[in-house]
């Protein structure tokens, strides 16, 4: 019987959540944008290898072998596949988007850029191939090509926490929910998403940029935690999450160190911490049991306030993008 009460008390709090009496509010349902870049169909018609199958160490490996002449040819003829190449150099890749978006970011550097769906995209601030520490921070719902000023404006944020020491990926590289809605309540584009962020992370090595502290806000941090037993990572940081899909840093498979922060007015806290069906994310991460590191964030505000200005949990983020704290 109590066995049976459990179970009926998780399905109605799973309920609530996707209902919206915990939180939760309508969103309308996405289809997560995967595969190869947009122009692959012309790049392998030109006799080029297909991306899919190159993987990020084989397509660093092309670019390897490319002279001067042969790489710009490429980014002239192919910009939308060049520039989105997880292993290819830095400097191809910004060249390449420099083309195909027209300085519609203003003055960050575009690592990546997709146009399919909502669009996607990748702002770098400050100088990724040279900078001693990287962090890439990764979004929830909302967050896409035409609406990524919340994610670049906490990227830039961080970036001047660190005195503009620490280059930041405002990384808007997979498919959000929009609202709150079924797709937040599941692990669907998470999924999607964490494949991506992987791949991403894979590239930055593969080029020889510094190993990220990876950032990942609400829904974002369903994505860091699915891709964290293969994301290249010296850092996972989580805050307003409504959970991992784990109940312990253990089960996430992960040699990075875990961090959690929540503050006591962000409206997360009001969604249920249960996995049931599909619905739900699992433990919050900021719970005891759960093993993760704890950031202060009692002088935050809300569910987007963990970057403001003078708040503990900038000052924290700043610490551990730097490697100040064990």
């Amino acid at each position: 019987m109590r066995r049976t009460a459990r179970t009926l008390i998780t399905v109605a709090l799973a309920a609530a959540a996707v209902a919206g009496t915990a939180g939760w509010a309508s969103g309308d349902a996405q289809e997560a944008v995967t595969g190869a870049p947009v122009g692959t169909g012309a790049w392998v018609g030109a006799g080029l290898p297909d991306p899919e199958g190159m993987g990020v160490v084989g397509t660093a490996r092309f670019f390897a072998g490319l002279d001067p002449v042969q790489k710009k040819r490429l980014v002239r003829e192919h910009p939308a596949v060049v520039g989105n190449l997880d292993g290819a150099p830095l400097e191809l890749r910004y060249e390449a988007n420099a083309l195909a978006t027209k300085g519609a970011f203003g003055d960050a550097r575009v690592l990546a850029y997709d146009p399919r769906g909502r669009g996607q995209v990748a702002l770098v601030h400050g100088d990724l191939a040279r900078a001693a520490h990287v962090a890439v921070v990764v979004p929830g719902s909302d967050v896409d090509a035409g609406h990524v000023r919340p994610l670049a404006d906490m990227a830039a944020a961080l970036r001047r926490a660190t005195g503009g020491r620490t280059a930041v990926v405002a990384w808007a590289g997979y498919t959000t929910p929009v609202g709150v809605g079924l797709d937040a309540a599941t692990g669907r584009l998470a999924e999607a998403g964490a494949e991506r962020l992987a791949r991403f992370a894979d590239g930055l090595a593969a080029v020889g940029a510094a190993e990220p502290s990876v950032f990942c806000h609400s829904y974002g941090s369903v994505v860091c935690g699915l891709a964290a037993h293969e994301l290249k990572a010296k850092d996972l940081v989580v805050f307003g999450s409504p959970g991992m899909r784990a109940e312990n840093v253990a089960e996430l498979g992960t040699s990075a160190r875990v961090w959690a922060a929540k503050d006591p007015t962000d409206w997360i806290d009001r969604v249920p911490n249960v996995e049931f069906a599909g619905l739900g994310h699992g433990a919050d991460p900021t719970g005891p049991s759960f093993g993760a590191r704890r950031i202060p964030a009692e002088d935050a505000a809300g569910h987007g306030g963990y970057f403001a200005a003078g708040t503990s949990s900038l000052r924290a983020f700043a610490a551990i993008a730097e490697g100040d704290v064990r």
